[in-house]
């Protein structure tokens, strides 16, 4: 029996894109880190695995562009978490980002299938 390889179907993402996938997790609602990474993973189907590494960065830099806030709260367990929850920036940057994905994935989609497109070579 082979063994599993945790990462072998994983897929990498691109730069820039942690940022929207946070943005849009967070545009369902306030959340703390690790239930950031939870929706992520669980909307990806298991595609996206989030490490503490990289979100923590991510949400200080969208913190710092105003386009999240943050604040301390206790947790039902009596711990304190940092929740996290879109502003109106944020909200007009998912927009945006969003607007950007659409473009991206039409071009790409454009690429790997130029048939669908009436430009087959």
């Amino acid at each position: 029996m082979a063994k599993r390889e945790p990462y072998r179907n994983r897929i990498e993402i691109l730069q820039g894109t942690l940022d929207l996938m946070i943005l849009q997790t967070l545009a369902w609602g306030p959340q703390h880190g690790y239930g950031i990474a939870q929706a992520i993973k669980l909307h990806s189907s298991d595609a996206f695995q989030v490490e503490t590494g990289a979100l923590y960065p991510a949400l200080h830099r969208l913190e710092r562009q105003a386009w999240i806030d943050a604040e301390w709260k206790v947790s039902e367990n009596k711990q304190r978490t940092r929740v996290y929850k879109l502003t109106a920036a944020g909200r007009r940057q998912l927009a945006a980002e969003r607007s950007k994905w659409a473009r991206f994935s039409e071009a790409i989609a454009g690429i790997l299938q130029p048939a669908a497109r009436g430009s087959e070579t």
